[in-house]
């Protein structure tokens, strides 16, 4: 099987620190339908605590085999059109297709996208074009993967200008029961290593540290776990080293709706406003 791609080295960890929080937002609305013909309708609300609510509906389509088509309407009245191509070209590429349009400014991002995934090695290149400046931005990435250990490196380019704009690196090592990743980002200039591991089938626990040498901040901690009450919902528990705890509980109510709600609290000022709750409903049909 081929290795992660260079964005998801860290993704275990990533995942239980960052996912299934619901306090970001005061509330989201998930509705995905399915035609008979396998046309899968998804229509997403957010409000978010401060600001306008944004909407969207998404049509996907499977047109055949190796070939998908998605279109994106927003609330804000962004259209987006995206194409996959995959092991059409070749053998392990998938190529991508992801243009963007607003009838009041016209076109806007268009971009182009491959994956090469072969063996031990998965690369990606991506391209955009913006129409209002004429900049063409180019990002290229690789992993490498041998006996669990991942070794992967990232390039942004100015097309342009032929210039460098960014590189990265990243290490990993990988197992079924847990996995490691340090990631060094924005130039080499934050660092960030973290920790996950699958304690039993009920728990999981994760950590992570990073650190800005640019700013000369104190490196920010994060630890969170995940516990499965019952095949049907968990619940999550996270700390950071500003004291700020959050809370989620997610549940299965039924085979078409999915019901999850969170709170983050700072600890250290539990008397101040300030602190946030949100709520998710999910309905499939």
């Amino acid at each position: 099987m081929a290795p992660s791609a260079f964005s998801d080295i860290a993704k275990s960890s990533n995942d239980l620190i960052n996912r299934d929080f619901y306090h970001a937002t005061a509330a989201t609305l998930e509705v995905k339908l399915k035609s008979p013909d396998g046309l899968a309708i998804t229509a997403k609300g957010t409000s978010p605590h401060d600001g306008d609510i944004a909407g969207s509906v998404e049509g996907k389509k499977i047109i055949q085999k190796g070939i998908t088509a998605t279109s994106t309407w927003t609330n804000a009245s962004v259209a987006t059109v995206k194409l996959e191509l995959d092991d059409i070209l070749a053998a392990g590429v998938k190529a991508e297709y992801i243009g963007t349009y607003a009838p009041k400014t016209g076109l806007k991002a268009q971009k182009g996208n491959l994956y090469f995934k072969q063996g031990a090695f998965h690369a990606r290149a991506f391209g955009e074009y913006t129409p209002a400046t004429g900049n063409v931005n180019a990002t290229v990435d690789g992993v490498v993967a041998h006996e669990g250990f991942l070794v992967g490196g990232e390039a942004g380019f100015d097309v342009q200008k032929a210039a460098l704009t960014r590189y990265a690196a990243a290490f990993g090592y990988v197992t079924p029961v847990y996995s490691m990743a340090v990631t060094a980002t924005n130039s080499l200039s934050v660092f960030t290593a973290g920790y996950y591991h699958r304690v039993n089938p009920a728990v999981e626990a994760g950590v992570k540290a990073a650190y800005d040498t640019k700013t000369n901040s104190t490196v920010g901690i994060e630890v969170a776990t995940k516990y499965k009450i019952d095949p049907t919902a968990f619940a999550k528990f996270k700390l950071n080293d500003r004291g700020i705890v959050s809370l989620a509980y997610n549940a299965r109510i039924n085979s078409g709706f999915t019901f999850g709600i969170g709170a983050s609290l700072d600890a250290q000022k539990l008397n101040e406003a300030g602190h946030k709750i949100g709520t998710s409903f999910t309905f499939e049909g």
